[in-house]
């Protein structure tokens, strides 16, 4: 038998032999990439790849760690970074950002970094935002028609608002791209400064546009800076159109002299269909997030999913999630594309999952949904200058996945005294469900700001129809502060767990804790974190299991497997398994994707706020999972890139 042979038919028996006692999938050799973010356009989070199993996962082990050094905890000159990227594996080399926008390419089996290139933007001081510096990832395109410098470029977005065109090859900037490799994404805009409007996730590139969005600051003022979304032409960089979510524009998009401020702002990660030209947008609130009294029309596309026609501009469907939105419920999720029978008639689809726990199942081609969405009334009775809408949309299919109702009862404790604790914060603040309006007492948001889902969004397996989505269940107070008594006392922008905000140009700061114990943990049932199986078919919740440990956030022997708050995302493989990060503990883990239940982790050197992701080159080589593991603004920051494979 030749050594070629030897390496084509040797793994597959093993992994066979090696999955004996239990039901084996056989590795057929499959190879496969991850070459958009989500791992394809459409964001499915899915891989073909069977090498890892449930039956053979407690033999991964740590094939590489990259370390990059770009990174802070936070000091007088540096803000505090995360490191909350998901590679792509395009020609051959994985490719990703680092939090300060570094672009390092790397060899996918050792490590090893074949390029880097810096913008330049690692001394720069961000003061005034309370914010971590973070990039979540980069975009890929090639010219099938080009060869030479730029053929295949990378697209990234950096701190100080601009697009980045790079070789893939060799790095180095695309000179006929805008100037010299770089377009200004503040032209048009009104002055800001820089850190209150730049972009966060990654572009993504449809029919050779390359589109791309930007976070804009929450709670600061009501004139915040425009949340218009650009697209520009992947060889040139020239502006084909920009969209700011404007009623007034009506459903064109135009390129502007001077876009209107306080849109929605679109910070989160976008899909696309090449075939259709569309890109799907998750869009935020209008400014400022919780005190909509001034709004006027802004409400129109804020915390919706939009169609745009990639090659216009042009506004194709909105689908709503939230009518005037003033919880911060903004659509943080990236929607995803699928496709399955037995699902609204075997349509193309749209899954968007939100903060409160809902799912909406949207026709691709329309916006319409695929099941009944009901309008519910809602708790009514904000501040007097508030105008709050008096229905909210409701999913029937499947139905709303995060808790519904907490009361003092229902509060959490370790002991009979931080319950008691927990039970009377609770009965002190204002609570009537979901879409409770913030309110000078006081009001309880649960879910809170960070979900329910967050930018994390879903995974779906087209192969049996299910979708596994992590979430957050903890539960925040909002109190509205009248203009006067935030001026006097108003505390200092802040972070998780406490945050004061001036909403300069309304009547009202605003303060927005965590409504934790005095011992510092959250007063809402366990758990606090979950993973979800949804049967899309049916609707059906599949199973739902603890995500996340006290570890890490408590001392021992308070190690419980209570579900923690979490940032990031899950994959799932046709191997049977979920792979997801994003605890507050530093923890990878991989589920099965059946049963639910948690059949391996391994010990990371930081918590990781990310996606994973996964690939095999080649018939006869391993399957990879890699991990950032970089910390969040709860834990320790860092830059380890860590990449997982059978030992």
């Amino acid at each position: 038998m030749t050594l070629k042979l030897l390496r084509t038919v040797l793994p597959p028996v093993l992994l066979l032999i090696a999955g004996c006692g239990g039901s084996p999938v056989v590795d057929d050799g499959a190879t496969a990439g991850w070459p958009e973010y989500g791992g394809d356009k459409g964001g499915l989070r899915y891989s073909p790849l069977a090498q890892i199993t449930r039956d053979n996962v407690d033999r991964l082990e740590i094939a590489w760690i990259h370390r990059s050094g770009d990174w802070s905890n936070g000091s007088a000159t540096e803000t505090k970074t995360s490191f909350s990227v998901t590679p792509i594996l395009v020609e051959d080399q994985l490719v990703f950002c680092t939090p300060l926008n570094r672009v390092i390419a790397v060899d996918p089996e050792t490590g090893a970094e074949r390029w880097s290139y810096d913008p330049q933007v690692r001394n720069r001081h961000f003061e005034g935002t309370p914010s971590t510096r973070v990039c979540r990832g980069v975009a890929y395109w090639r010219d099938a028609g080009a060869t030479g410098a730029c053929a295949s470029r990378i697209f990234a977005g950096t701190l100080d608002s601009e697009l980045l065109a790079l070789d893939a090859r060799t790095g180095q900037p695309c000179r006929d791209f805008g100037r010299e490799g770089r377009v200004d994404l503040r032209e048009g805009l009104d002055p800001a400064p820089p850190w209150e409007r730049y972009p966060t996730s990654p572009p993504i590139v449809v029919r050779d546009v390359v589109v791309i969005g930007a976070l804009v600051a929450d709670n600061l003022r009501s004139d915040a800076p425009s949340g218009g979304v650009k697209g520009f032409d992947v060889r040139t960089g020239a502006l084909r159109w920009a969209w700011d979510a404007d009623p007034a524009a009506g459903a064109e998009a135009a390129v502007r002299q001077r876009y209107r401020p306080a849109t929605p702002n679109v910070w989160s990660i976008l899909s696309g269909d090449d075939e259709r030209g569309l890109v799907f947008l998750p869009t935020g609130n209008a400014a400022p997030d919780l005190f909509g009294g001034g709004r006027g029309d802004l409400d129109r596309f804020g915390s919706s999913t939009v169609a745009l026609d990639v090659t216009t501009g042009r506004v194709v469907w909105t689908f709503q999630a939230v009518h005037h939105d003033v919880w911060d419920y903004d659509v943080a999720s990236q929607p995803v594309l699928f496709q399955l029978d037995g699902v609204g008639g075997g349509v193309p689809a749209v899954a968007q999952a939100t903060k409160m726990g809902h799912v909406f199942l949207l026709d691709r081609a329309t916006g319409a949904p695929l099941y009944p969405v009901e309008e519910r009334p809602v708790p009514q009775g904000g501040v007097p200058e508030e105008k709050l809408a008096p229905t909210q949309p409701f999913p029937t299919h499947p139905a709303p996945l995060h808790p519904a109702t907490l009361s003092a009862a229902d509060a959490f404790g370790f002991t009979f005294i931080d319950r008691r604790d927990c039970a009377a914060k609770i009965a002190r603040y204002r609570y009537d469900g979901i879409f409770t309006p913030p309110s000078l007492q006081g009001s309880i948001q649960y879910p809170s700001s960070m979900g329910g889902a967050n930018w994390g969004s879903v995974a779906i397996d087209p192969a049996h129809g299910i979708l596994y989505v992590n979430q957050t269940a903890i539960a925040q107070v909002v109190q509205l502060l009248p203009r006067a008594e935030y001026d006097r006392g108003g505390g200092p922008l802040g972070h998780f767990p406490d945050e004061f905000y001036p909403q300069r140009g309304t009547a009202y700061g605003v303060k927005r804790t965590t409504l934790l114990s005095k011992w510092g943990a959250p007063c809402t049932p366990t758990p606090w974190g979950t993973l979800t199986a949804v049967d899309l078919k049916s609707g059906r919740v599949l199973w739902r299991s603890p995500l996340g440990s006290t570890r890490d956030q408590a001392s021992f022997p308070l190690w419980l497997n209570l579900g923690t708050p979490n940032l990031g995302g899950s994959i799932v493989t046709a191997g049977g398994l979920v792979f997801v990060g994003a605890t507050m503990d530093k923890f990878l883990r991989a589920f099965d994707a059946e049963s639910g239940d948690e059949i391996w982790r391994q010990r990371l050197p930081f918590t990781a706020s990310a996606t994973p992701m996964t690939y095999r080159l080649r018939p006869d080589g391993r399957q990879y999972v890699v991990i950032a593991a970089g910390g969040h603004a709860w834990s320790e920051a860092g830059d380890a890139l860590i990449a997982f494979a059978l030992r």
